[in-house]
């Protein structure tokens, strides 16, 4: 299948740079085995698939992962809860104390056949007919089976594929990074609106630095200038 937008170099950067590079800017100087295994699923994925596809892509897809996982760079359920009925608990708790305003119709609740849409992935897949239409796009069935969506194989086709189709908010990432238009803060709208935008931005640039070396060292500086002026912008 192809992409419109900006068509990059085939992505065949040294791993061991780039890991170095975000294990500095991201993971706080130390990256777990399971993080490194969820950074290369995605890396060797996007390889496979898109080889030719625009970098930015590539970077945002990455910087999406590692804020939906909580940094974890592995499929999570929503909450982070080690099971679906904890999830639907702590939810719930949330969803009676006003804390989910935005939430119209509590999405997490077992079905008629005892299966909860709650969010699940290396982007926090919600609602039955998101899960129907992830069932067609990986050939998985999603619906019977809510839980693949926690495999990790699963986890990287519905993040990558979801994201440059626009099927989450139809939004996708050929509308915002391509040959006219780089717009790391509205690249959020792929998922989720606006929320934590700037943050996602930042993170994506950091990884698209880290993927180029020769850029990376002037990159990052300017980076961590910018990335204090937004944390200073949302503490006050």
């Amino acid at each position: 299948m192809m992409f419109s937008g900006k068509r990059g170099m085939v992505v065949h950067m040294d791993r061991n740079l780039f890991l170095d590079a975000v294990k500095d800017e991201l993971f706080k100087g130390k990256l777990t085995h399971p993080q490194v295994v969820g950074i290369t699923a995605i890396l060797d994925a996007w390889e496979e698939r898109f080889p030719h596809a625009d970098r930015r892509w590539l970077a945002y897809i990455l910087a999406t992962a590692y804020h939906e996982t909580a940094y974890t760079m592995q499929p999570v359920r929503e909450t982070l809860a080690q099971s679906d009925a904890r999830a639907v608990e702590i939810l719930e708790t949330a969803f009676a104390a006003g804390r989910l305003s935005w939430v119209k119709t509590p999405y997490w609740r077992p079905d008629e056949d005892g299966r909860s849409w709650l969010g699940r992935g290396l982007v926090q897949l919600t609602h039955k007919r998101n899960y129907e239409a992830m069932s067609t796009l990986t050939g998985i069935d999603l619906v019977a089976d809510p839980d693949r969506a926690m495999e990790m194989d699963a986890a990287v086709t519905i993040l990558i594929e979801g994201m440059l189709q626009g099927s989450f908010t139809g939004h996708k990432l050929a509308d915002h990074l391509n040959a006219a238009t780089e717009d790391w803060v509205n690249a959020r709208r792929i998922v989720n609106g606006t929320d934590r935008a700037e943050k996602l931005a930042a993170y994506a640039m950091a990884f698209h630095a880290a993927m180029r070396p020769d850029a990376a060292h002037g990159m990052i500086a300017r980076l961590k200038a910018w990335g204090l002026r937004v944390i200073a912008r949302l503490t006050l």
